[in-house]
């Protein structure tokens, strides 16, 4: 599984950090982090796809949580029973903090 979300996560973390900083043209003196490249590749997949450029860095962005949503499924239904017990615990150890403490009520002043 380590693996798994290490090849989700590898492509994201590449993508969004060449996203962000060819978009405020933070080069570095590397072309494609300039945003004349930037321009280029939108302007060639809203061609490719027939869409506004504009568009496409949203539609990537709700691809990425669509699939998050699906990685942190199959994570959470791999380990289920141990969420199940840090889930039972929590809510025993709430209702023992709520109960109220056993004892001689002392008399008020």
């Amino acid at each position: 599984m380590r693996y798994f979300l290490a090849l989700w996560a590898a492509p994201l973390v590449l993508f969004w950090g060449w996203y962000f900083l060819s978009l405020n043209d933070m080069n570095f003196g590397y072309l494609f982090l300039s945003r004349q490249v930037h321009d280029f590749a939108f302007q060639m997949y809203g061609n490719v796809l027939g869409i506004d450029p504009g568009l496409i860095p949203g539609l990537v962005f709700r691809a990425c949580v669509f699939d998050t949503l699906i990685i942190a499924a199959i994570w959470a239904f791999r380990r289920r029973r141990g969420i199940m017990n840090w889930w039972n615990t929590r809510r025993r150890w709430r209702a023992i903090v709520r109960r109220p403490a056993a004892g001689p009520a002392l008399p008020g002043e």
